[in-house]
């Protein structure tokens, strides 16, 4: 009803002499944007400020401006609550100062869920409350290259289970990614460039000017993304310039002044994840406690509170902080094994998407090698721990792009299981947690009694505020999964931890899922959770289960009447 009356609501105000005219309208989590004249001599980027603010009854949101290049300047706003809102311009320049103005907003459809939140503690939603389960994969420099494979890259993302890529705003000069003739598009004015007597080219910027075409690009592919309802996880800096640009050397104010400009041009898109770095610790140019200053920068410029994270080379970082909103992390050890990827969960309190596990490929180099059984195990164990894990690929097919790299099309035998993974977790009830996480880290469950637990606060990591801790209550799970990875055996004798586990005279239904084939077999019979032995709840007959004699073998075990 409440949707019903604010559609006819803006409906009327459109129609009504008193509302001045048509009135602009903007869905819920779609952009706002206000295009002014001004000035265009002297150096707008940073001569000329401008911002609005945004008001809807009590309520004031304030959003930086932009230069958008040919005496253009934007101020762009993400509604988050549908009704009407008003406007009004603040800046020095008499043409950009005091312009006023509303729009109507009207309640999100379709696809439109809003922008991804963290939820329960180590987890995710939209806004409007529908679970995301982050299913990323890795497209460092996509948007670097020609038209043509964009949109190569475009349709493989289109049939692939994606709903995250982690992608550069600036381009990368490294193995297997650069291209000898140079992106089309580059992020700051070129002054000059030389190109030496032995074929090496150099370049000079002025770092004081960007090239709004450049980001409209970017813009433009983000957009993309979201019509096909995948987030755009934005890398703000890497380490793979090498001097070739210089971009990963600006010196902290040019540093602070792109942070500034990039947020204000992209905070309003719904999709967008800030990423503060990519293997932070390898960006040599920038000491580690300027991370601080470049993290706040973004967090106080983005009204929306979007996601951020900060990704590491060798050494972590401070993910506890209070700016960023879950872990990024590259480790390959985590996931390879049950039992790991679970502690660093445990440490940031936080939810922990491994993004770099190393990749599906054939490359030389270690982190460019694994086989698609192992990317899609990896897939599993960061499931089964209640974390998450980013895909990438780096086969090195001749007269093709290496996806991780520049995109084009998907070789890999992972995404369709993948695939099938992301679908039984959309499937199931909720998000899944280790059952046991002390002793028996094959077994997850979905925990429908989750509660926030109240005095949790010494259990916190340093500076974790404005979360709270999770309780766990204790027996009476409806839902598990149970991985075997390459564990191969004839038989399972329903067996489950008592922790977290089923209570006496629960009943449950069994499947078994071939993760590797895709299937999912039905097992006849019921199975009902006899008194917990010691650490272990049985089936009161001590049922056992005939299982094909192969790897990759996974059971379902779902409560039933």
């Amino acid at each position: 009803m409440r949707k019903t009356f604010i559609v006819v609501a803006v409906v009327f105000a459109m129609l009504c002499p008193e509302s001045g005219g048509a009135q602009e309208i903007v869905e819920q989590w779609e952009r706002f944007e206000l295009s002014l004249d001004g000035p265009r001599t002297g150096n707008p980027f940073r001569e000329v400020q401008l911002s609005a603010e945004f008001v809807k009854g009590n309520r004031k949101v304030p959003a930086d401006g932009f230069y958008d290049g040919n005496g253009v300047y934007k101020v762009r706003f993400m509604p988050d609550e549908p009704g009407q809102w008003s406007y009004r311009t603040i800046s020095k320049e008499k043409a950009l100062n005091g312009k006023k103005g509303n729009f109507a907003c009207v309640p999100a459809s379709g696809d439109n869920h809003g922008p991804v939140q963290v939820a329960d503690t180590f987890h995710f939603k939209y806004a409007d409350g529908k679970r995301f389960y982050p299913f990323g994969t890795t497209l460092y420099a996509w948007t670097h290259q020609d038209e043509g494979l964009e949109k190569i890259t475009l349709q493989s993302l289109a049939n692939a289970p994606f709903n995250k890529v982690r992608m550069c705003v600036f381009p990368k000069y490294y193995a297997h990614a650069h291209i000898s003739n140079e992106p089309g598009r580059y992020p700051y004015v070129l002054k000059e460039k030389k190109e030496n007597a032995d074929g090496k080219v150099t370049f000079s910027w002025d770092f004081e000017q960007f090239e709004p075409g450049f980001f409209q690009h970017l813009e433009k592919r983000i957009d993309d993304l979201k019509a096909l309802g995948i987030e755009a996880d934005i890398i703000i800096f890497h380490p793979y310039d090498k001097g070739h640009w210089g971009f990963d050397s600006l010196g902290k104010e040019n540093d602070l002044h792109y942070i500034k400009y990039l947020v204000a041009r992209l905070a309003a898109f719904r999709n967008v994840w800030w990423s503060l770095a990519n293997e932070f610790d390898y960006v040599k140019t920038k000491p580690r406690e300027d991370w601080d200053d470049y993290t706040k920068a973004v967090v106080k410029a983005d009204p929306y509170g979007h996601l951020c994270s900060i990704h590491n080379g060798s050494f972590y970082y401070d993910n506890w902080k209070p700016e960023y909103t879950h872990a990024s992390i590259q480790n390959g050890s985590v996931v390879e094994d049950f039992g790991r990827a679970v502690l660093l969960r445990d440490v940031y309190f936080r939810p922990v998407v491994y993004d770099e596990v190393c990749y599906e490929g054939d490359l030389p180099q270690r982190w460019g090698n694994l086989s698609g059984e192992e990317m899609v195990k990896a897939f599993w164990h960061g499931t089964i721990a209640g974390t998450y894990v980013t895909h990438g690929e780096t086969y090195s097919n001749p007269g093709d792009t290496i996806f991780w790299a520049k995109g084009g099309r998907l070789i890999g035998s992972s995404p369709p299981r993948i695939r099938f993974l992301r679908d039984l977790l959309e499937q199931g009830p909720g998000p899944l947690e280790l059952a046991d996480p002390w002793k028996d880290h094959r077994v997850a469950r979905f925990n429908p009694k989750r509660r926030e637990a109240v005095n949790q606060s010494a259990v916190r990591p340093a500076g974790v505020q404005g979360q709270a801790a999770e309780g766990v209550t204790s027996g009476g799970g409806s839902y598990f999964l149970l991985y075997f990875a390459e564990q191969m055996q004839t038989e399972w004798a329903f067996d489950l931890p008592k922790k977290n586990g089923p209570l006496p005279g629960q009943k449950f239904k069994v499947e078994i899922i071939d993760t590797w084939n895709m299937t999912i077999t039905p097992v006849p019979g019921v199975f009902e959770a006899d008194v917990a032995d010691g650490y272990r709840v049985f089936d009161t007959k001590r049922q056992k289960i005939k299982l094909p004699y192969r790897p990759w073998l996974a059971l379902r075990i779902t409560e039933t009447e």
